[in-house]
C-alpha cells in the first residue's frame, strides 16, 4: 500500500501557516506529554511532512511550471509570471508558493528538533530525520531558484515561540546552497535504499543522491553532479534498482497500485473518486470533454513545443516540407490547409473542404512517438466522457466556423473554451473513467514524479557534456530516446551526427523539453541555461494566430519577494528591478 499523505492526525499535529506569514494563527498542538513519543509517533509525524509537499501551492502544482516557458501557454496559475507582468504586491501565485514552501520547511524543523529526544530506537531517528532534511532541502532548493538567498530557518526556530519576534535577513544564495548541500548530505547518510510496499513513496537514500545531484548541475559543478548521478544509475555502493520504464505512455498513467522502477522520488496519489485523494491536474490540463466538467482549458501544449518534436528517423520537423509556404503563409494559408466544416449539431464532418485530413494527421503520427503520446493533435481522438462520467469518443478537428458550426464537448468533438485554436494535452489526462476508478475531475489519480530516472540520464548527460564526455552524454542520451522509440545520436544518418559539446548541449536542451513535458520542469530549465529572454515570444496558435502577448525584462531572472512579507519583516531587501 503507498504511503498516505493524509494522515490528519498527523498534519494537524504539526499545521503552521508560513513563518513568513502575516495569517500565520497557532493551531492547537499535540501535548509533548502524548505525542513523541512512540515508534507509530514518528512515522505519522514523518507522514504529515508529505501532505505539507504535496499541498497545491507547494509541489502539488508543479506540472503548471511549463506554462511560464517555451513550451505551454495558459491563463492560470502563472499569468502574471507567463506574461511578464508579476509584481511584489499583487502577485497572488508567488506569495502562496512562499508560504507554502516555508509551511513544509517549519513542518520539517519541528520534527527534526522533536523526534532527536524521542524514546525510540535510533534507526528510527535517523530514518525520520533525514525526510525531514530531504524535504526541507527540497523546499529551500526552489526557493534558492525562485528568488536567491532567504531568510534561512533551520530547526533552533520553533514557530510557536518565535513567531511574533521571526525578523531574519536574507542569507546569501550561496550559504543558502551550502545548507541544502549539509542537509542532503546528511540525509544520504540516514535514509534507506529502499522502504517495505507499505511506506512506498518516502524519502530514499537515492532520491537524496538525485536532489544533490541537480543542485550541483544547478551551480554548474559538474563533477560533483556526475558523481552522485552515477551513483544511483550505475549502482555504485548500493543496488538502487531504477530502470527507465518500458513503456512511455504508462510511466504517467500509474494509478490503484501500479508502480514503477523509473519513479525515484514521487507524489503519490489515492483514488479518484470522491472518497479519494489525488492531484488536480485535469482542472488544468484537461478539455472541455474531460468529465465536462471543468470550467476552462488552462494550460495547452504551445506550438513551439509541437514542432520541437523531429521525424521518426530523427530529422528536423518543418511544415513547409509538408505545406509550402505554410511557415510565412499565414493565418489564412494555414486555415485552408487545416480545417474542416463539420455541422451545427457539433457530430459529423461534412466536409473537408481543401484539408487532406491524412497528410495532417501524418505530420504528426510520423514523428517521435512521444509527440502524440503528450498531445492531442488534429484529426486524432481521445476517449472523454459525459458529465456523468459515461466514455464517450470525440475528435479533435479544426472547424472553420464560416462553413458549418463549432466543436461542442456535448457532442463529437473537443472545444478550447478560451476560443484558441490550441494543442490539448494527452499526458496525464485521464481516458474515459479508468473503469470506474476516477470520477471527480479535480482528483487525478496519478503517480506524479518530482525526480524520475528519464531525468537524472539526462542531467547526467548534462554533466559529462560540460565536462568534455560527450560521448558519454550521447550514451546517455540515446538510453531516453531507444525508450522513446527514437534513433540514437551517431547512430548513421548525417542529422544524427553530434559535432561537439556545443551542438551537444543544444541536443540535451530540446530532448529535456520532449521528454519531460508536462511535467514542470523546462522553466527552471532555461532560466538557469541562461535561455529565458530568448525563450520569450507571444503564445500564437496553430494557425498562427495571437492568444496573448508575452514579454520580458531582466527583473524576471528572480522573482519578487512578495509585498507581505516585506512589510511583516522590514530588513528584508527585495530583488533587483521589483
Amino acid at each position: 500500500m503507498k504511503i498516505r499523505i493524509i494522515a490528519l492526525a498527523a498534519a494537524s499535529a504539526l499545521m503552521t501557516l508560513s513563518c513568513e506569514s502575516l495569517d500565520y494563527t497557532p493551531s492547537d498542538q499535540m501535548s509533548g506529554t502524548t505525542f513523541w513519543k512512540t515508534e507509530d509517533h514518528a512515522r505519522q509525524a514523518a507522514v504529515g511532512l508529505y501532505a505539507a509537499m504535496k499541498a497545491q501551492w507547494c509541489f502539488g502544482m508543479e506540472f503548471t511550471f511549463d506554462m511560464c516557458s517555451d513550451i505551454a501557454d495558459g491563463t492560470t496559475p502563472w499569468a502574471d509570471i507567463s506574461r511578464g507582468t508579476s509584481f511584489a504586491s499583487n502577485s497572488g501565485g508567488v506569495q502562496n508558493h512562499w508560504q507554502y514552501l516555508y509551511e513544509l520547511v517549519h513542518r520539517s524543523n519541528t520534527v527534526i528538533r522533536n523526534v532527536a529526544s524521542m524514546p525510540i530506537s535510533p534507526e528510527t531517528i535517523d530514518r525520520v530525520t533525514g525526510e525531514a532534511k530531504f524535504l526541507r532541502a527540497l523546499a529551500y532548493f526552489r526557493m534558492l531558484n525562485a528568488w536567491g538567498g532567504v531568510p534561512y530557518y533551520d530547526e533552533t526556530c520553533d514557530i510557536n515561540e518565535e513567531f511574533a519576534s521571526l525578523d531574519s535577513p536574507r542569507c546569501t544564495a550561496d550559504e543558502l546552497r551550502t545548507h541544502i548541500i549539509d542537509d542532503l548530505t546528511d540525509a544520504i547518510a540516514k535514509l534507506p535504499v529502499a522502504w517495505e510496499a507499505a511506506d512506498r513513496g518516502r524519502a530514499t537514500r537515492g532520491a537524496a543522491y538525485a536532489l544533490r545531484g541537480k543542485v550541483y548541475l544547478f551551480n554548474r559543478q559538474w563533477t560533483e553532479a556526475v558523481s552522485d548521478f552515477e551513483e544511483i544509475v550505475y549502482d555504485r555502493s548500493a543496488s538502487y534498482g531504477y530502470s527507465l520504464h518500458p513503456d512511455y505512455n504508462e510511466l504517467f498513467r500509474l494509478y490503484n497500485g501500479r508502480t514503477s522502477p523509473e519513479m525515484i522520488f514521487s507524489i503519490q496519489s489515492i483514488d479518484g473518486n470522491t472518497a479519494g485523494y489525488a492531484l488536480d491536474i485535469v482542472s488544468y490540463f484537461g478539455n472541455k470533454s474531460t468529465m465536462r466538467l471543468i470550467a476552462s482549458n488552462c494550460i495547452v501544449p504551445s506550438t513551439t513545443l509541437v514542432d520541437m518534436y523531429e521525424w521518426l528517423d530523427g530529422s528536423p520537423f518543418d511544415w513547409d516540407d509538408l505545406f509550402p509556404g505554410f511557415n510565412d503563409g499565414g493565418s489564412q494559408l494555414r486555415r485552408k490547409y487545416m480545417s474542416v466544416a463539420i455541422d451545427q449539431g457539433s457530430t459529423v464532418v461534412t466536409s473537408t473542404l481543401d484539408c487532406d485530413t491524412s497528410r495532417v494527421m501524418d505530420a504528426y503520427r510520423l514523428r517521435d512517438p512521444r509527440l502524440c503520446l503528450n498531445v492531442i493533435t488534429p484529426y486524432s481522438h481521445y476517449l472523454g466522457t459525459d458529465a456523468g462520467s459515461t466514455p464517450m469518443d470525440k475528435q479533435f478537428v479544426l472547424a472553420d466556423a464560416s462553413k458549418g458550426g463549432a466543436p461542442m464537448e456535448a457532442m463529437a468533438f473537443i472545444r478550447n473554451s478560451e476560443g484558441w485554436n490550441s494543442y490539448f494535452w494527452r499526458k496525464w489526462i485521464p481516458t474515459g473513467n479508468l473503469d470506474g476508478y476516477w470520477g471527480e475531475y479535480n482528483r487525478t489519480p496519478y503517480e506524479f514524479p518530482l525526480i524520475r530516472l528519464g531525468d537524472v540520464l539526462l542531467m547526467l548527460a548534462e554533466a559529462y557534456n560540460e565536462s568534455g564526455e560527450t560521448d558519454k552524454a550521447v550514451a546517455e542520451v540515446n538510453k531516453v530516446r531507444t525508450r522513446a522509440g527514437m534513433p540514437g545520436l551517431n547512430s548513421g544518418a548525417a542529422w544524427l551526427a553530434v559535432s561537439g559539446l556545443d551542438d551537444m548541449a543544444g541536443r540535451i536542451r530540446r530532448e529535456r523539453a520532449l521528454e519531460l513535458a508536462g511535467e514542470g520542469q523546462r522553466y527552471w530549465d532555461l532560466r538557469r541555461w541562461g535561455l529565458l529572454e530568448e525563450s520569450v515570444k507571444d503564445a500564437t496558435d496553430i494557425f498562427g494566430d495571437l492568444m496573448y502577448t508575452r514579454s520580458y525584462q531582466p527583473r524576471h531572472e528572480l522573482w519578487p519577494i512578495p509585498l507581505v512579507e516585506m512589510e511583516r519583516n522590514p530588513i528584508l531587501v527585495q530583488n533587483e528591478g521589483w
